[in-house]
């Protein structure tokens, strides 16, 4: 069914990036409240759209170059995903309505804007222009922090963006080659062709799949404050859309997103930086969504889809929460932290929520979403990776429910470290995201009604409150007795990244080597041949120069030199000389005619 009355979101936060630059730093209290307008119109939008009675709908596709690109495709799956990215993209923008800072809020509009037109795109192009406006926009919220870590993080995850990239425009391209369309559609695990294969691993390098993953947690964290909250939202969730879109039921993305799930738990539990932690939780909770897409049952891809309109809110807010501490303190390692509870009460109370609902807590929205997604698991008698994600909740509530709000907030008795004073809007967007978060937890069909398969699970079970209650009482009783072995320890660990640097080192000295040798015969080759030959040339060049420019030129101004004198002889201004002279010149003249007749 065609539609045209669609109002596409992107358009209001692209036409926002368009304007910031025409305004004036000094104006920002005036223009910033331009900030919210996309937002809203985003929201009314989305809120506004409806399925046709055969479901899905389109816009009008627009013709360019021969091509439909269809940049309006509404169904069940597209709306889930652009409600919450309409209300986080409301929260992220009110959290920086502080910053006077133009570049920051046009990448972070551009980011957003990008986002929505991959969750609306009807056709592979149209998703490719937009993931790549995604890419190039958040590798400017990294590099906006200003600072050489930042700087280096920031050309390592486009590099890595490139990559995705690279392996989704040719997957697309040998696709049109081989349908010759460039339509978005389901592929099935038994018809999937090479370049299916090609565009899957694309999207898997943005869904942070390990070992495609150690970009984020070497990005986000040196990202801005206000950027790392939107990029904790919107990359991952883009990917696992087209995921939920195309791959559904791939037994690899199964395996894989457990495997994501264990990774990133473990990491999380031995880091120190508090953002590092939270970026590889981003890794963790993702596998859950990539492993309901990956066994590909309705309620699966429902629990995938509603972790991720959860894990949006809940780690929004935990990012405001670390963001917040970062700039207040100046600093996100837990080992120069603590004692801060007295001090930042409402960050230590918003980032609770978070870390409860991440969780999976009773009560808050990460228990009726995460649930799902294992009780689906184990209905379709997956009962390994059920259980991977079980032991995963664990390491979830021991690192960021537990051990790092421990040594942020409560490991000193005091602390008299200057705290910079945090702005109201912060506050403000924290407290959003925290309602939210309950709200979600204590209403669940709130959410459930906007799944693309219709359910009817219920989490507020008893088995499922006594079970989710056992795990994280025990949980917390086992970081009592390990609270001084999970004590948080200056550096860094390295990842799958030690990987990337070694292989990158080699590769430049693979390159470099031959090049230095080759450089080197060159150098001699210019010593012994081309610098006598250049001195031989320019010997030849000089005699050129004096005996032969420099000859014609001398010699004519000599022969104009005699010829003057001559002529000046000859003028005596003797009127019998000059007749003389005509009737000598008029004999000659006769003669010669004469002669030739």
């Amino acid at each position: 069914m065609t539609d045209v009355s669609f109002f596409h979101p992107s358009l209001a936060f692209i036409a926002l990036a368009l304007l910031l630059p025409w305004l004036k730093a000094e104006h920002h209290a005036a223009w910033r409240w331009l900030l919210l307008v996309p937002p809203v119109v985003a929201i009314a939008s989305v809120v506004s759209l409806t399925l046709g009675p055969a479901g899905a709908r389109t816009v009008e596709p627009l013709r360019y170059l021969g091509l439909n690109l269809q940049f309006g495709r509404i169904d069940a799956l597209s709306l889930v995903f652009a409600h919450v990215f309409a209300v986080q993209s409301l929260i992220g923008m009110l959290f920086a309505l502080h910053l006077p800072e133009r570049r920051q809020h046009i990448a972070a509009s551009l980011y957003v804007g990008g986002a929505f037109g991959c969750v609306f795109a009807g056709d592979y192009l149209t998703l490719f222009i937009f993931w790549e406006l995604m890419s190039v926009a958040s590798t400017c919220l990294v590099w906006f922090n200003d600072n050489p870590r930042s700087t280096a993080a920031g050309f390592r995850y486009f590099l890595f963006h490139v990559l995705g990239g690279l392996l989704l425009l040719a997957g697309l391209l040998l696709r049109h080659q081989a349908t010759g369309n460039f339509d978005f559609i389901p592929v099935t695990p038994d018809a999937a062709r090479y370049y299916d294969w090609l565009i899957l691993a694309g999207f898997a390098v943005n869904a942070a799949v390990v070992p495609l993953h150690a970009w984020l947690p070497d990005a986000y964290p040196e990202a801005t404050v206000t950027g790392a909250v939107f990029m904790s939202a919107f990359t991952t969730k883009t990917a696992v859309y087209v995921l939920a879109r195309a791959f559904a039921g791939f037994e690899i993305l199964a395996v894989m997103g457990v495997v994501m799930c264990l990774w990133g738990v473990f990491y999380a539990t031995i880091e120190n930086n508090a953002r590092r932690i939270l970026s590889y939780h981003i890794v963790s909770q993702v596998g859950y969504m990539v492993a309901g897409i990956g066994i590909g049952t309705s309620m699966t891809i429902d629990g995938a889809c509603a972790h991720a309109y959860a894990h949006i809110l809940y780690k929004g807010l935990l990012f405001m929460g670390a963001g917040c501490l970062l700039y207040a303190a100046g600093t996100a390692k837990l080992s120069e932290l603590g004692g801060l509870a007295s001090r930042l009460p409402l960050v230590m109370i918003g980032y609770m929520v978070g870390a409860v609902s991440i969780s999976g807590m009773p009560l808050f929205n990460g228990f009726i979403s995460k649930t799902m997604t294992i009780a689906g698991a184990a209905e379709a008698h997956r009962t390994w990776l059920a259980l991977g994600m079980e032991v995963a909740a664990v390491g979830t509530f021991l690192s960021v429910g537990i051990k790092l709000p421990y040594f942020a907030f409560w490991s000193r008795s005091k602390n008299d470290m200057p705290l910079r004073p945090i702005p109201w809007n912060m506050y403000l967007g924290m407290g959003i995201a925290s309602f939210l978060c309950l709200f979600i937890g204590l209403f669940p069909q709130t959410l459930y009604s906007l799944l693309p398969f219709p359910t009817d699970y219920v989490p507020y079970t008893p088995w499922h409150v006594l079970q989710a209650s056992l795990l994280l009482g025990f949980t917390g009783l086992g970081f009592y007795f390990m609270r001084n072995v999970l004590h948080p320890k200056p550096g860094r660990n390295l990842d799958f990244d030690a990987l990337y640097r070694i292989v990158g080192m080699g590769f430049y000295r693979l390159v470099s080597v031959p090049l230095a040798f080759l450089d080197g015969i060159w150098n001699d080759v210019y010593e012994k041949i081309g610098l006598k030959g250049l001195w031989e040339s320019a010997k030849a060049t000089i005699v050129f120069d004096t005996r032969g420019i420099d000859g014609v030129l001398d010699g004519s101004a000599r022969g104009v030199r005699d010829f003057g004198g001559v002529t000046g002889r000859l003028q005596t201004g003797r009127l019998q000389d000059y007749l003389t002279g005509v009737a000598a010149l008029g004999l000659a003249i006769f003669a010669l005619v004469w002669a030739l007749w």
